[in-house]
């Protein structure tokens, strides 16, 4: 331990044992961050009509009655619907975009790069409302294909951002000797350019996929009446009345956005030399 203490944590000489409050602090940090996710999970095991932790009695019951819930089951089937669709828009478009603002020589190519992330800067409350009063107008309120697109607006900024980073690394000299051999533009990135993005491109789907997924201000504007989402129905299940069933329901999400992010980091490490 006192070895690893004195050796250098970077180049610079810096050792681990001066760096050793900034481990501890990151610690504490992490702590404090996931700590109430995992606090929920022994939670949903509870038998208790009330949220109780430690629970007195484990029971599976608040799983049957999420599983056996006819509105629960038409949530869920929303929202995964809504967010698998939502990652089938967002990724091509926002690959797409963040190419073209790449490639781009335009002078103004910056102030578009802006205008595409501005989603991120304004406030979701102020985005639901803008929402809501198009679709009513467009009468796609309550539909998945208004679900879809708004969503759709969200996840943009992060697939973008996640694309265009994976560019900057990426040598377009390759795409461009492609495309000198005769190929047009569209089969030169297909070819070349998309394999060498590909880890950057499914961690953007992922993103897009969970960001529909975990979304709840917007759809608490634009969904409802068949097609509420899972996030919807837990917030109001919170405003009405507490229900355990809400830890289950938490508890399958945390899962499912655990292994969503492992699939990813999978996919990265084949990506490494030697993973392949």
């Amino acid at each position: 331990m006192l070895r690893w203490l004195k050796s250098p944590a970077t180049e610079t000489q810096i050792t681990h044992g001066q760096r050793l409050w900034l481990y501890i602090f990151a610690v504490i940090i992490m702590v404090l961050l996931v700590t109430p996710t995992l606090i929920v999970i022994p939670m949903s095991f509870s038998d208790s009509q009330y949220l109780e932790f430690p629970p007195e009695t484990w029971s599976l019951r608040w799983y049957r009655n999420y599983f056996g819930s006819p509105e629960w089951m038409q949530a869920t089937r929303t929202s995964f619907l809504t967010a698998f669709l939502t990652m089938l828009v967002a990724t091509p478009v926002g690959t797409l975009a963040a190419y073209g603002l790449h490639a781009s020589r335009v002078r103004f190519v910056q102030a578009a790069f802006v205008l595409m992330i501005t989603p991120m800067m304004v406030p979701l409350v102020l985005v639901a409302i803008g929402a809501f009063y198009v679709y009513v107008k467009l009468q796609i309120l309550y539909t998945i294909t208004g679900l879809v697109l708004a969503h759709t607006v969200l996840a943009l900024p992060l697939v973008t951002i996640v694309i265009g980073s994976a560019l900057k690394g990426y040598d377009m000299n390759q795409e461009v000797a492609a495309r000198s051999l005769g190929a047009p533009r569209w089969k030169a990135f297909l070819t070349v350019t998309l394999p060498q993005i590909k880890f950057a491109v499914v961690t953007a789907a992922l993103l897009s996929f969970l960001t529909s997924f975990d979304e709840v201000v917007v759809a608490m504007f634009i969904s409802g009446g068949d097609n509420p989402t899972l996030t919807r129905n837990m917030f109001n299940a919170l405003r009405d009345q507490i229900d355990p069933t809400i830890a289950a329901i938490s508890t399958i999400m945390i899962l499912v956005t655990t292994l969503m992010m492992v699939l990813a980091q999978i996919f990265g490490q084949q990506r490494q030399p030697g993973g392949e």
